[in-house]
């Protein structure tokens, strides 16, 4: 069993991050396991000198489930040009422990063509900062309209569904290859 840990970039509720993100649990291939992050709201700034004392539970909560989870898929917006700042500080307290050499993708939901670029821009190069993997077959646009979200709060659109689908299959597929050897 895969385990994949989804971490979706969004505050808001009902966004298409997270239904996004709900569509890649509910299309997930049979051997894979998807677990919702949902600490980000709950993560205090990111303060390195604090790294030096007992760091505060939601942090380490973020790092056991970065730890135990064979691959991430992130689902993110861009705010102001770049990555919102509450995901860009999971991030950063991330780097050291959870990320690095870990499996990981991303889908850009946005409803507009081209629309959050530079987020996931961003997003490649803290990635490639903290050493993390990044699967390029699961790092795809899936574009989401609010009106393709069902009462489910999963996105029914079937191209979009295929897209988060092939993503999860990326993922699955490279920690197969890693424990293969």
């Amino acid at each position: 069993m895969t385990t994949v840990l989804l971490i979706n970039g969004s505050l808001r509720a009902g966004s298409t991050n997270g239904a996004t993100l709900s569509t890649a649990a509910a299309v997930a291939p049979p051997d894979a396991k998807a677990v919702l992050y949902e600490g980000l709201g709950g993560l205090p700034h990111f303060n390195p000198d604090v790294e030096q004392g007992v760091l505060p539970e939601s942090v380490v909560e973020l790092r056991a489930q970065l730890r135990a989870a064979d691959a991430v898929l992130f689902s993110t917006p861009e705010y102001a040009g770049g990555l919102p700042g509450s995901f860009k500080n999971l991030l950063d307290w991330s780097v050291g422990d959870g990320l690095h050499a870990k499996p990981v993708g991303w889908v850009n939901s946005s409803a507009h063509a081209g629309g959050a670029e530079h987020a996931h821009t961003a997003l490649r190069t803290v990635l490639g900062y903290v050493n993390a993997d990044i699967v390029e077959g699961a790092c795809c646009r899936a574009q989401v309209r609010r009106d393709s979200i069902g009462t489910d709060g999963t996105v029914n659109d079937p191209v979009a569904r295929e897209a988060i689908g092939a993503a999860m299959r990326a993922l699955v597929e490279r920690v197969a290859q890693l424990r293969a050897g």
